[in-house]
C-alpha cells in the first residue's frame, strides 16, 4: 500500500536535526510534493506525537515561526527552537544561519 503523504511529512520533519529548521514549502519537497506547502501546515497541526515529530522547527518561507503554533502557540514554538540554540528574533529564525541543508 503506498504510504499517506502526512506520513511522509512526518518523516521529514523527523530528519531536521536539533538546531535547524526547514521551512514548509522545503518539508513538501522532501516528502515528495514541492507544491504542498499548505498540506504541510496542515499535517503538523494535527501531529499525532508532538514529542516525536518536532513541528516546531518548521517555519514559513521567510523564516517566521507560525502564529498558531498548534502545541502552546508562538513562545512556545520559540521556546523549543531557542532550547536547541536557535536564535529568534521578533518571531523570526535567521534561514541564512539555521536553515537545514540536508
Amino acid at each position: 500500500m503506498a504510504e499517506r503523504f502526512y506520513d511522509r511529512i512526518y518523516k521529514a520533519v523527523i530528519s531536521i536535526p536539533k538546531g535547524r529548521v526547514a521551512t514548509y514549502g522545503q518539508v513538501a519537497a522532501m516528502a515528495g510534493n514541492g507544491n504542498a506547502a499548505r498540506a504541510v501546515g496542515n499535517a503538523l497541526h494535527v501531529n499525532p506525537a508532538p514529542g516525536e515529530i518536532p513541528c516546531h522547527r518548521v517555519v514559513n518561507a521567510r523564516g517566521r515561526l507560525a502564529p498558531d503554533f498548534a502545541f502552546g502557540g508562538i513562545d512556545a514554538q520559540k521556546n523549543l527552537l531557542e532550547a536547541e540554540g536557535v536564535e529568534v528574533t521578533d518571531g523570526f529564525v535567521d534561514l541564512k544561519k539555521y536553515q537545514f541543508r540536508g
